[in-house]
This record gives structure tokens, C-alpha cells and sequence, in this order.
């Protein structure tokens, strides 16, 4: 029997404000940055008499990633209590939301190799973190409260995959979104973007959902795919052997390469789930959601199909460049001042994605602390696209730039790398290559025509780089043919 697989995702991502969401307690990027339980006050402590206030900021935040997966913002949202008990949960219950979260039924686009796919989006709600907890190799733990009360938002899929590569596309292009809304910095070593994949699978061509099992705290594309693709084909043999799928939590262990069971699944009424009671119903004005809806910028895949469109580049640098937006401005701000020099978007994209990006990645920069302005890289391709430099001595120019900040002229000037297009000094670095390897002449002569390629090369290793090489082709071509009987 043929099995498909079944597959949503519920993922939490931190949300990137200054306090966390009940309390005033500061939120660091890295809490390990910080000495263990100093970022904590008697509210996310869990103390006797302290009441939660709702972080504004995450609630703003919250709603702009609801609007841009064209969720529904439900007009009253209430929080609740989700009870639990575990060491690095502090009041023996997290603030979540339940039957009134912040945002209902929407869509997120995902390209895959089969095309484009809409996959649902169940619910995206507002929560806070829990502590961490490190455990020690005399079999005792150690609890730092400075991640309780982080704020979160939950964002559930409906189960509308059903391969791994669907899986990830969703994966990645939800991160992307986040971090286009500014609303986490999708930095997965540092937990700020955990998965738990909801699998199960059924004989293809059936409608009911089989038993599903859910894998928790995934942090990493690499863990959520390989457990993913695992689970898969645990299910289908026990299935096969004609064994009964047992609905229950599982971990990941990443050096055995499986899936193991951490207990059984726990349903919405293990939760207790109740309203929380020191926080009133939010009621979201409409003009409040409008003037959110605002500011949700152009978001990659949307941005991706406009580069494509609007400056004919391919699909795959167009992905390159929008998985960041601020390298994305980048290019926008060069292609649109290339245009106007008859320099094609598309060698803009090849330089970025390319040189560029090696210097940045080789210094471990953003494109926000480059010193090669949109002006600066236009001035180098300009002087390319005149003969000033060949490619490769703007390679040179662009890394020299690169640590001085300079203009390309500047650059040229001080390392000489100004290109010979003259035609007089040409000739005479033809014509000695040309008597210096009469061998290869003869080879030409006789028809192997491919050696022309080799002299040029001699011509620019003797000129240092700085012939102009289509002229120096030009030239021997014109000499060797007049050396024909």
C-alpha cells in the first residue's frame, strides 16, 4: 500500500521587544550574554500578589505578522491560562491564549519545485516563554530565569503538507517573513525560533487523517527536516508490519539519527485552559489594526516576483537578494541608477551575489556596514563597462574599496590598474608574444585555431592584467593572419 504523508508545524518565534510581555524586566538578545537571574522582577518570578500587564509592543507586533499571513485580527482577544507543571515554569502555568487568540484563518504562499502552494494557517497567538534550564552531569538541573516571560507568538499551520521539502519551504519562508517585519532576528542557535511538526500519514487517496505524533523543540532546518523525513518512514512501517500508530510526544536525537517517545500526547483539556483572570479581554480598534495593516512592508516572496519582473533578473538571484531586505534595498538603489547607464539589472545582481557577497561574508559583515555605497559599486561596473578596468582587476578595485571606503577612480589610480586600451602599446605587446612563441603561431597557422586563447593570455600576464583583452584578441588575430604565407 502506497502511504502520503501529513504534515503542519507549530512554531514559536520570540518576539523582539525591549520588556518582555507581562513585566518591564529588559529583554536581552542573548540571555546567556547576561550573569544567570538578573534580568528578573517578582512578575515573571512568579511571586505572591504580582499582577501581569500586556506588553503593548508585542501586541502591535503580533497583529502585523497576523495581517501579513492574511490572518483574520479577531476584534476581542482574550488571554488564558495553560497549566502545567515543570521546573522552568515558574507559576505552574504559562499566559497563552486559547479560544480567542489574535489571529485566525489565514494562508502563507511556499515555493516548491512543483510550484507554488498556499498552506494554512490555523492560528497565530501571543504567549510567553519559559526559563531555561541547564542540566548538570551529577544528574541535577540549574534554572535561569532571565528568558521567563520573553514574549512569543505561536504560529500553527493547518496540515496541509506533505514532503519534507514542503516542510522546509514553509520553514524558511516563514522565518523570512518574521524577519522582514522586524520581528525576530530568525537566530535559531539562540532559541529565538523553535518547530514541533505534527506527522502522521494515511494510504494515498483517503481523506481521514491517521494518527499523528508530535515532535517537540526542533531548532535548527536541518534537525526539522531529518526528523520529519524519519517520522515518515517510522510510521509507514509500523503500518506496513500491521502495527497501530500511538499519538504521543516525541524527541529528536540528532547523533542516533531518530525519533524517540517523550510521553504520551497531551490534549487541550490536560491544559485545564481557563481565562486568566488579571487580564481584561483586549478589544482591537479597528483604525488600530488598520494603521498596523500599514505598515506591513513588501514581504520577500512578493518582493521576489517584482525584481523578476521589474528588472528582468532570474529567479534564483531574486531569491538570493530578498533574503535580506536590507540587501535587497541594496540592489534596488544600484539597479535603479544602473538603468540610467545602460548597465543591465542583472550584472548589478551578479556582482552583489557574488564578489560582494564574498567580502562580506569573508569579514563576517551586514550589508548595513559596507563601506561600498550603491553610488560606488554603479562608478566601478561604469568604468568596466568603458574599458577603464577589466573584470578582473574590478574584483581588486571592489575588495580595496571594500577596506577604504574609497571611489573606484581613487582605487584605480593609487594601485594602477587602469586598463591599456592603447592601441600602439597593444600591438607592441602583440608582436612580442607573437615572436617569443613561434611554436604556438605555427600551431594557429596549421588550424588550431583554440590557441588564440592561450596567447591572449600571454598578453595580459605580460601587461600585468591591464590589456584591454578584447582588443588584445582583435590585434593578435589581425598579426597572426598576416603571418600566412
Amino acid at each position: 500500500m502506497e502511504y502520503e504523508a501529513v504534515i503542519g508545524l507549530e512554531v514559536h518565534a520570540q518576539i523582539h521587544t525591549r520588556a518582555k510581555m507581562y513585566c518591564a524586566c529588559p529583554v536581552v538578545p542573548d540571555t546567556g550574554d547576561v550573569p544567570p537571574n538578573t534580568q528578573v522582577c517578582p512578575v515573571c518570578l512568579a511571586l505572591p500578589g504580582t499582577l501581569p500587564v500586556v506588553n503593548r509592543r508585542a501586541v502591535e507586533l503580533g497583529i502585523m505578522t497576523g495581517l501579513a499571513l492574511n490572518c483574520t485580527i479577531n476584534p476581542v482577544n482574550v488571554f488564558a491560562r495553560k497549566s502545567y507543571f515543570y521546573p522552568d515554569l515558574p507559576k505552574g502555568y504559562q499566559i497563552s491564549q486559547y479560544e480567542l487568540p489574535l489571529a485566525v484563518n489565514g494562508a502563507l504562499e511556499i515555493e516548491t519545485a512543483s510550484g507554488v502552494r498556499r498552506i494554512g494557517i490555523i492560528r497565530a497567538h501571543l504567549e510567553e516563554d519559559t526559563a531555561k534550564l541547564y542540566h548538570q552531569e551529577d544528574g541535577t538541573a540549574l534554572v535561569d530565569f532571565n528568558r521567563a516571560g520573553v514574549p512569543l507568538i505561536e504560529i500553527v499551520s493547518a496540515p496541509d503538507m506533505h514532503t519534507v521539502e514542503e516542510v522546509q519551504a514553509y520553514a524558511t519562508t516563514l522565518r523570512e517573513l518574521l524577519i522582514y517585519l522586524g520581528i525576530n532576528a530568525g537566530d535559531m542557535e539562540k532559541g529565538e525560533m523553535r518547530f514541533e511538526a505534527n506527522v502522521s500519514v494515511r494510504p494515498v487517496g483517503t481523506a481521514t487523517l491517521g494518527t499523528r505524533t508530535e515532535i517537540k523543540n526542533l531548532n535548527s532546518f536541518r534537525a526539522l527536516a531529518a526528523s520529519v523525513a524519519y517520522e515518515i518512514e517510522r510510521q509507514k512501517a509500523v503500518l506496513e508490519d500491521g502495527g497501530v500508530i500511538v499519538q504521543q510526544t516525541l524527541g529528536w536525537d540528532e547523533a542516533a539519527g531518530k525519533t524517540y517517545p517523550q510521553r504520551s500526547k497531551e490534549y487541550a483539556h490536560d491544559y485545564r485552559y481557563f481565562p486568566e483572570p488579571d487580564i481584561p479581554p483586549l478589544e482591537m480598534a479597528p483604525d488600530w489594526v488598520a494603521a498596523l495593516h500599514a505598515r506591513v512592508p513588501e514581504l520577500p516572496l512578493a518582493k521576489k516576483r517584482r525584481l523578476m519582473h521589474d528588472y528582468g533578473i532570474r529567479p534564483y538571484d531574486a531569491a538570493l537578494l530578498v533574503s535580506d531586505r536590507r540587501v535587497a534595498d541594496y540592489f534596488e538603489a544600484t539597479a535603479t541608477l544602473a538603468r540610467a547607464r545602460d548597465i543591465a539589472p542583472q550584472d548589478v545582481a551578479n556582482w552583489i551575489t557574488g564578489e560582494l557577497f564574498r567580502l562580506l561574508n569573508a569579514a563576517a559583515l551586514s550589508i548595513d556596514a559596507c563601506k561600498i555605497t550603491p553610488r560606488h559599486l554603479l562608478e566601478l561596473l561604469m568604468r568596466v563597462q568603458q574599458g577603464t578596468v577589466s573584470v578582473t582587476a574590478a574584483k581588486t578595485v571592489l575588495a580595496a574599496m571594500h577596506e577604504t571606503g574609497e571611489f573606484p577612480d581613487a582605487v584605480i589610480e593609487r594601485l594602477g590598474l587602469a586598463q591599456i586600451s592603447d592601441a600602439a602599446a597593444l600591438v607592441a605587446l602583440v608582436q612580442k608574444v607573437i615572436a617569443d612563441n613561434p611554436e604556438q603561431v605555427q600551431q594557429y597557422l596549421r588550424g588550431k585555431t583554440n590557441v588564440l586563447g592561450w596567447l591572449v593570455g600571454q598578453v595580459m600576464q605580460a601587461s600585468k592584467g591591464k590589456a584591454n583583452p578584447q582588443e588584445t584578441r582583435t590585434l593578435l588575430q589581425q598579426a597572426l593572419e598576416q603571418q600566412r604565407p
